[in-house]
């Protein structure tokens, strides 16, 4: 009896509330909605083997998204798997991940919150995680050509191999710039920072360039060359610098 006078209320107060909430809605007038989710992006892979004096094995991946449902809020996602081995053993293992939500003032001016991760093996980073917020400003943003620089500032939580968590204050910094060179053809080039706020000896910095041609439809051919540079690595004997070269099938949607 306790649980059907419960439903029996619950509906009750459902009808009452029914007339006030019609009410709200004026007669013939469209119904309020939230605009339609705009996902657009792009998906890439690349396989490459060699064999004879050494055999090769290297793979990468990536992905490229953008959630666009109000004109000023969007946000934005991206991430890159390398994988490679060399003689059978484990030459190369790199995961990048980043995801920003953005919020746009203007046509120039922009807020924004982001997180970033990084998994290098042979960097010595077990993990690298930094959320961090700030502003940015687009310098050029039209059809052919686009040009932004952005710069915050929040904390950053390191766990290098055979290192005690480092937690940190850290501080960003981020360019990129996308220009279409013809009706087929885009070339691109991204740099980004990130220091440690209490030292900003101790930093790590990522850079990109890279050409993209159509192949077919919506398939890409795309030419990167990825650059990191971490200036104190947390072990002896490893090197600051690591450069990859990266050839992959791109599609777009």
């Amino acid at each position: 009896m306790t649980h059907r006078m419960r439903v029996l209320a619950t509906l009750g107060s459902l009808l009452w509330a029914a007339p006030a909430l019609a009410q709200d809605q004026a007669p013939g007038a469209p119904v309020k909605t939230l605009p339609p989710l705009r996902i657009s992006g792009n998906v890439s892979f690349g396989l490459g083997q060699t064999s004879g004096n050494k055999d090769t094995l290297t793979f990468n991946g990536s992905y490229d998204l953008k959630f666009d449902q109000r004109p000023r809020n969007v946000l934005k996602s991206n991430g890159l798997l390398l994988y490679g081995k060399t003689g059978g053993e484990l030459s190369t293992q790199q995961y990048r991940m980043w995801a920003r939500d953005e919020y746009t003032f203007d046509t120039r001016a922009f807020a924004y919150a982001e997180v970033r991760y990084l998994h290098d093996l042979f960097k010595g980073i077990r993990y690298l995680v930094a959320p961090t917020a700030g502003f940015g400003y687009k310098i050029v943003n039209d059809k052919r050509m686009t040009l932004s620089l952005s710069a915050g500032a929040g904390g950053a939580w390191e766990q290098d191999y055979d290192v005690p968590l480092a937690t940190t204050g850290a501080v960003t910094f981020e360019e990129k710039f996308t220009r279409k060179i013809s009706a087929g053809a885009t070339i691109g080039q991204s740099f980004s920072t990130l220091w440690n706020i209490a030292d900003f000896g101790d930093a790590l910095y990522l850079l990109g360039a890279n050409v993209t041609s159509t192949l077919v439809g919506k398939a890409q051919l795309k030419i990167e060359v990825l650059d990191s540079y971490k200036t104190r690595p947390p072990l002896p004997g490893l090197l600051r610098n690591d450069l990859a070269l990266i050839t992959s099938i791109v599609y777009k949607f």
